[in-house]
């Protein structure tokens, strides 16, 4: 719940200066008033034409009675308001200055590393909102800091991973092209297998780099996509035909469940496929137990909603949350048996938030599912 703010309380050093304003406004004011007065006297004095007018006027006016609210007594009652209006406004400014004298106190005090602090003073007209305008910066400036050392620590982690997904397969392959280069095999079939080892671990570290491009591309939000209309039906029956033998030689199935054709859509038809590909590279991998993998797509009003789901083992609750984080894995660990960057389910949430779409994971224990939903026409976002 939000503290109420507090109302300033002067202190007595800043009590006195408003005492002192306030005589020291009277005094000076009193000073113009005689200097006025006698002004005007010496004016009126000065000319007999305008005392015999002003005579006349003061005889015409039978204002209260016993001519109560003659002029003179008009003209100094306005001069007393006049100067208790002064006095009010040198007193209101004074006060409000003090007040902004608080909240540059309160300022410094964030300033000074209290970065949860906030100014919680209890204000009237410009000063609330400058108060308002001071928290809603301090706020702002917060979250950016915050932000930055979010991406400072993304990025160490960033160097941790490639790091370490580079220098595994790279001592591999220095490992068996050592054993070749020291003659150290009994025959060609040796050099064959370890000249396979090495050449399987290059490609990996091929993926590993192509992936970090392409995430590194679809991370940024000015990227252009090469809008097309396009069959999604169809795209999905030929990735089930490209990912076929794959499926195979896991003994799995893998099929697309589309009612509706064709589904007409408008977007970047080469990174979708992208991923697609890449979720179903992960059913393929971290699928465990799995036996089938289904396609499924179908048009809710402006909008296509696209499955690839899996029939494996579900995936807890707290791996749904953080699934889409680059090199995170269900697992915990970084092994080798299931390979890959651990970039593609981020790269495939990249790819959807450039077509102004969604991404989100499901699993219970008979299935889990990657949905997405996507705009039927993908309207390319202006720089």
């Amino acid at each position: 719940m939000d503290e109420q703010p507090q109302k300033i309380i002067l202190k007595t050093r800043e009590k006195w200066e408003l005492f002192v304003e306030g005589i020291v406004t009277v005094a000076l004011l009193l000073l113009l008033n005689f200097a006025v007065m006698i002004l005007i006297d010496q004016a009126i004095n000065s000319n007999q034409g305008l005392i015999d007018g002003i005579y006349q006027i003061k005889q015409a006016m039978t204002i209260g009675p016993w001519h109560l609210w003659s002029w003179q007594r008009l003209f100094f009652i306005a001069l007393a308001v006049f100067d208790a209006i002064v006095v009010y406004w040198r007193l209101i400014r004074r006060y409000h200055n003090m007040q902004m004298r608080h909240i540059i106190e309160e300022l410094h005090y964030i300033a000074n590393g209290h970065i949860d602090h906030r100014v919680n003073l209890k204000v009237n007209g410009y000063l609330n909102e400058v108060v308002d305008s001071i928290n809603a910066l301090v706020d702002s400036t917060v979250n950016s800091m915050q932000e930055e050392r979010k991406i400072e620590a993304s990025k160490d982690e960033l160097i941790t991973n490639v790091s370490h997904d580079i220098r595994t397969p790279l001592t591999s392959i220095i490992g068996y092209l050592g054993l070749i280069e020291d003659g150290q095999y009994q025959n060609v079939d040796d050099i064959l297998r370890y000249n396979h080892i090495a050449f399987e671990k290059t490609k990996q570290m091929k993926s590993l780099v192509e992936d970090l491009f392409e995430f590194t591309k679809v991370q940024q939000t000015h990227t252009k996509l090469q809008i097309q209309r396009f069959d999604l039906a169809s795209m999905l029956e030929q990735l089930t035909a490209d990912f076929e033998l794959e499926a195979q030689k896991r003994e799995m199935v893998i099929e697309v469940n589309v009612e509706q054709r064709p589904i007409m859509m408008q977007a970047d038809s080469g990174k979708l496929v992208r991923v697609f590909s890449n979720l179903i590279v992960n059913a393929f991998k971290y699928g465990t137990d799995a036996t089938k993998i289904v396609l499924s797509a179908h048009e809710e009003k402006n909008d296509v909603v696209i499955s690839v789901a899996n029939d494996g083992r579900q995936i807890p609750q707290k791996d749904l949350e953080n699934i889409f984080e680059r090199f995170y894995r269900v697992e915990g660990s970084r092994s080798s048996e299931t390979g890959g960057s651990g970039l593609g389910l981020a790269i495939a949430q990249s790819i959807v938030k450039l077509h102004n779409g969604e991404i989100y994971a499901t699993s219970n224990e008979y299935k889990t599912a990657f949905n997405i939903i996507l705009p039927i026409n993908t309207v390319q976002k202006e720089d």
